[in-house]
């Protein structure tokens, strides 16, 4: 599929929320409160902010993320460097990136640089909605929560659910695109004890059905 038919489709999938405010579909134990108010954007940064070739972390979330706070400074994506803000975001590694550009492209990127790029290249708009998609407002939900989640619906800040599944003590989430790999979470509580917190996932989450 073309990258293009692709963005048109992301674009397509629901209208922007307005505000990270939402609430959450979420029938679980109530988490114990998180005090601390680092935002998770101090976390994406910590590492030096720098393209490598450690598919583990961060880079082209992180370049994605600024992207569209430059272009567009007042979208909901900016909840993410507030850290007042209650919010828990699964947070796509590089390898994911890598993945979502090989199934737009069907070639296999490794350069974190032209991985971005490629991204880039859907559009602000499209990056915009991807990223509230893996974004859930007004609660941080820590592992130990989500793992009593099991076929629980969450509320994106793009409007869209993701649906929790948890099997054998681990955790997958269901998208919008229900012929592509569902998501795993591979790490978790990043960012543990303040308000916004994330887990990391190994696919990227898609708001519409590519």
């Amino acid at each position: 599929m073309s990258r293009t038919r692709s963005a048109s489709r992301l674009l397509a999938a629901a209208p922007l929320v307005a505000a990270l405010l939402a609430p959450t579909v979420l029938a679980a134990p109530a988490a114990q409160a998180a005090t601390g108010t680092k935002p998770l954007s101090a976390v994406l940064t910590s590492d030096g902010n720098t393209f490598d070739k450690n598919a583990a972390d961060f880079d082209v979330l992180t370049e994605a993320v600024l992207a569209v706070l430059k272009a567009k400074p007042n979208s909901p994506v900016k909840a993410l460097t507030q850290g007042a803000t209650a919010l828990t975001a699964f947070a796509p590694n590089d390898r994911a990136f890598r993945s979502l550009v090989t199934d737009l492209t069907g070639k296999r990127v490794a350069d974190e640089r032209k991985v971005f790029a490629a991204v880039a290249g859907l559009g602000i708009g499209t990056v915009e909605t991807v990223l509230l998609y893996h974004v859930v407002p007004g609660a941080t939900i820590g592992s130990a929560r989500a793992l009593k989640s099991d076929d629980v619906s969450l509320r994106s800040a793009q409007g869209g659910a993701i649906i929790v599944d948890v099997v054998d003590n681990g955790i997958t989430l269901r998208d919008q695109d229900p012929d592509d790999t569902n998501a795993r979470v591979v790490a978790v509580d990043v960012n543990k004890g303040n308000r916004q917190v994330a887990h990391v996932v190994d696919r990227v989450l898609r708001p519409a059905d590519l």
